[in-house]
């Protein structure tokens, strides 16, 4: 069998320290330090440790040419190929991780730029709570941060010349200003309301509906979007979790944007319920899954990198994408007097296992969501000029 090493690695040297009562006996400070080299690939759930000696071994194997699997036992031990084999560290032309081989096969179809796929593979979460973990932290509070990280860098920063600025003529406000202002970050839903479906609808033909479709070579068509694109490829996909919609049955949806329509699709993964699923999306941010619509943002990397192959930028152009998207979103919602949010506290492998999306492929980057707000503020929102919330509410 003929045998190479996967496509994308990267080798992590981390320290940790334990406490050690011989070493305090022995006169040291009872802190022992330990070095693990841990290896990071993209097509695998978690890192890897190797021991220091293995890192310039397994480095020196071609990610590209295919070896002499005979070779290589020769070269580094048979135990150590077959442990890296089922590790998938090594990959085969054939054999009995065929599932290992191709997930590395299905990273190198994608063109991701190496430190970029790696800062997206381990970035994800899985059952995290980031509610929980402010709270007990004391960072869930302005004052608990104040006073767990000091003060923050300023609000303000002076460049160039400061002490003779050129005013700027202020100019008067329009109905768009007026917009702007009222855009707001919501945490207080309508748990009973339903959406009605015209609002819905316009929410969603706004953010990420085509309005052309544009041949631009043989087999290579682009779409015109509400919203900028890096290269006109538009690759992000709307996964849309309906949960209180007028006309709309609770569920999975995939958005089509040419169409202007909602496909159904299963639900993937152990979930107990739509409302259960909401909350762990959002990283137990229950203020943002009680909304109506909660829409996943997640591109198909595959569509961008064509264009922009193991490109330095390409994965950052994902990331704008993401946010063109969502601040459409927030002033639809808004000049309709709906709530909206975005957050990127989420944990995506559960995204990723509920609509069957494979991380580096199609990985979810954030959740929007919009509806209907409460009649009552009962958790805390940004709303220092009382637009969102006036006081007679």
């Amino acid at each position: 069998m003929r045998l190479r090493r996967c496509a994308g690695l990267w080798f992590e040297p981390r320290e940790s320290s334990a406490f050690d009562l011989d070493e305090l006996l022995a006169g040291g400070s009872g802190v022992v330090t330990r070095v693990a080299w841990l290896v990071h690939a993209p097509h695998l759930d978690a890192a890897i440790e190797v021991d220091a000696g293995e890192v310039a071994m397994l480095g020196g194997v071609s990610p590209e040419e295919w070896i002499d699997g005979a070779r290589l036992r020769a070269d580094l031990g048979d135990s150590r190929v077959r442990r890296w084999l089922r590790q998938g560290l090594l990959v085969g032309r054939r054999g009995s991780k065929a599932g290992l081989r191709e997930a590395d096969d299905r990273y190198r179809q994608q063109h991701w730029h190496g430190l970029a796929a790696q800062l997206h593979a381990r970035s994800r979460w899985h059952g995290e709570d980031a509610v929980q973990g402010m709270a007990q932290s004391g960072t869930d509070t302005a004052p608990g941060l104040r006073e767990r990280h000091g003060p923050p860098p300023p609000v303000l920063v002076d460049r160039g010349d400061h002490a003779s600025p050129v005013a700027l003529p202020r100019v008067d406000p329009t109905a768009f200003d007026r917009l702007l202002d009222a855009r707001s970050s919501c945490r207080n839903f309508d748990r009973s309301a339903l959406l009605p479906m015209a609002q819905f609808a316009r929410v969603m033909w706004r953010a990420f509906g085509a309005r052309a479709v544009v041949p631009a070579a043989a087999d290579f068509e682009v779409l015109k979007k509400a919203v900028p694109s890096g290269g006109a490829m538009h690759p992000t996909e709307a996964y849309v979790v309906v949960q209180r919609v007028e006309g709309l049955e609770p569920g999975f949806y995939h958005y089509r944007p040419v169409e202007h329509a909602l496909a159904p699709m299963p639900r993937g993964g152990a979930m107990d319920g739509l409302a259960s699923f909401a909350r762990v999306a959002v990283a137990g941010q229950q203020y943002f899954a009680d909304a109506q619509v909660l829409v996943v943002l997640a591109p198909r990397f595959a569509r961008n990198f064509w264009k922009y192959r193991d490109h330095a930028k390409a994965y950052r152009v994902c990331i704008l994408d993401v946010g063109h998207l969502s601040q459409t979103l927030f002033l639809s919602a808004t000049e309709q007097g709906l709530g909206a949010f975005i957050t990127a506290a989420i944990n995506e492998v559960d995204i990723e296992q509920a609509f069957g999306l494979t991380g580096y492929v199609d990985g979810p980057l954030a959740v929007c969501g919009f509806g209907l707000r409460a009649d009552r503020m009962t958790t805390p929102e940004l709303d220092p000029n009382h637009k969102a919330w006036p006081p007679s509410r």
